[in-house]
């Protein structure tokens, strides 16, 4: 996925992503079987075309929330894996119903159906700006009998549940061994006070020749004891109320202090 340079995670860039292109399909392929074969003013037909929206369209939000939060991301990406297990019920229950066959996994229109997807995948790595395109699929979704629309578009809920999984696996291992965008901006925060108590370190106050502004807040040093950045703070009590010295920011498991 495409992000921004100056962001701590990529994000966006969902068009690219496989998920995303057959969820497409099956929302545009799921939009003309209801208007063709399920009445309209059915609550099934607003169910189904919202069951397959709600597919695609959270894949896209989880692809733009990633880049402030892992866990929006997954949740949403789970959200379109549970709408499209949704709309596999409606194309079995109509098929059942109507005492309209459903294909096995190993039946020969399903298998062909497979292949397409599969040839589609073999490609997108050969060419990453190639897309998976819905006219590859024509002679199925476009077919006369229900039925056949109905399995084809059942072969690509299959096809669109194992590219979900697979990103949901991914994701949830980004997530243990990277973090999410609050410990990755924390890192980064730490990361940085630590640049800035070593460019200290380097910088001897006994020194004639250095002419850097002594008036300017110090920069905080390092705790010696557990190697966090220490903070600012200023006595309340005691007879050194107000004055100013170092304390761990790990306060209260790390009591270490020093001197300003």
């Amino acid at each position: 996925m495409s992000g921004d340079a100056s962001t701590l995670r990529p994000h966006g860039g969902y068009r690219r992503l496989r998920s995303f292109q057959v969820t497409e399909i099956i929302y545009d392929g799921t939009v003309a079987f209801c208007d063709r074969f399920v009445d309209k003013r059915s609550r099934t037909h607003d169910q189904m075309v919202q069951a397959s929206r709600s597919g695609r369209q959270n894949i896209a939000e989880g692809s733009r929330a990633s880049a402030t939060s892992s866990q929006t991301e997954l949740r949403l990406v789970n959200v379109a894996r549970a709408s499209l297990d949704e709309l596999l019920l409606d194309y079995e229950d109509f098929l059942r119903q109507r005492g309209l066959k459903q294909w096995e996994k190993d039946d020969p229109e399903a298998r062909r159906v497979r292949e397409v997807g599969s040839r589609q995948a073999r490609t997108d790595r050969s060419d990453p700006t190639d897309r998976t395109d819905k006219k590859n699929y024509s002679e199925w979704l476009e077919h006369s009998d229900p039925a056949v629309v109905a399995n084809a578009l059942i072969c690509l809920i299959h096809q669109a549940n194992y590219l979900l999984d697979r990103q949901i696996q991914g994701l949830e291992r980004q997530f243990v061994e990277g973090g999410g965008y609050s410990e990755r901006l924390a890192a980064a925060r730490l990361e940085r006070r630590r640049s800035q108590g070593r460019v200290l370190a380097q910088t001897d106050p006994t020194d004639p020749t250095d002419r850097s502004d002594k008036t300017k807040t110090p920069v905080a040093p390092n705790c010696q004891v557990c190697g966090k950045p220490m903070t600012l703070r200023t006595a309340r009590k005691g007879a050194k109320a107000g004055s100013q010295f170092w304390g761990c920011s790990g306060y209260p498991e790390c009591k270490a202090t020093l001197p300003v």
